[in-house]
């Protein structure tokens, strides 16, 4: 009986380890996928130069992945995923205007921690290119980000907030408006302008500081 135990606790094991193996490998292909497609550009990547870069052959890649849109496409859902996961706690706070102002400040901080996931997102061409090229590709995980902040907006429409203003479009024009601030900070552009045209006394300003300006903007319309 105990040797019966010991082989099944084994097998068990071993296949766990097998099942972390195939993970990590996974998360590693993603890892270096995603510094190749930021560093060269999605066409001047390739399954070969990845594969290189991990040390295994192209053919291991393709046991996790179709292609290389297929590479893309998965993170892409991964940096959703990890957004929608933020969004997903604000979902508690009942005043709806506050919700909206975590909201804006959780995305400004995704950004600025990961500008790489975030640039792939948001800035990048690519993924999206791939989701409309390809039918049996959804853009689930964007979709359900978007309409936390739709859902938002339309509590905050119920309270009194935006009345005047179509649904979408101040959904649309929020989201436009912070994405616009947390690019030109990530490009550097904010802080050379800030630097180069800004008084000495407000050199100090910063992303949320500009999201604070945004909010009152934002509570003054009705």
């Amino acid at each position: 009986m105990l040797i019966i135990f010991a082989l099944v606790m084994s097998t068990i094991s071993t296949k766990d380890k097998r099942l972390k193996h195939k993970e990590d490998l996974r998360k590693k292909i993603l890892e270096v996928a995603k510094a190749l497609f930021l560093k060269h550009g999605y066409d001047a990547v390739s399954i070969r130069k990845i594969a290189e870069k991990i040390a295994i052959s192209p053919t291991t890649i393709y046991l996790y992945y179709k292609d290389k849109g297929d590479v893309i496409y998965a993170l892409h859902q991964e940096g959703f995923k990890m957004l929608s996961a933020q969004f997903v706690v604000l979902a508690s706070v009942e005043e709806p205007f506050e919700r909206l102002k975590a909201m804006g400040r959780s995305y400004i901080r995704f950004a600025l921690e990961n500008p790489d996931f975030y640039e792939l997102m948001f800035i990048m061409r690519d993924p999206i290119n791939f989701i409309d090229k390809d039918c049996s590709k959804e853009w689930e995980e964007g979709g359900q980000a978007f309409e936390s902040l739709l859902n938002t907006v339309e509590d905050c429409k119920s309270h009194g907030y935006f009345s005047q203003i179509d649904l979408h479009h101040m959904a649309l024009y929020i989201w436009s408006t912070i994405h616009g601030m947390c690019s030109l900070k990530l490009q550097g552009h904010l802080d050379h302008v800030v630097k180069t045209n800004f008084p000495e006394a407000e050199k100090d300003l910063t992303l949320e500081g500009a999201f604070d300006t945004l909010v009152l903007i934002l509570k003054s319309l009705k």
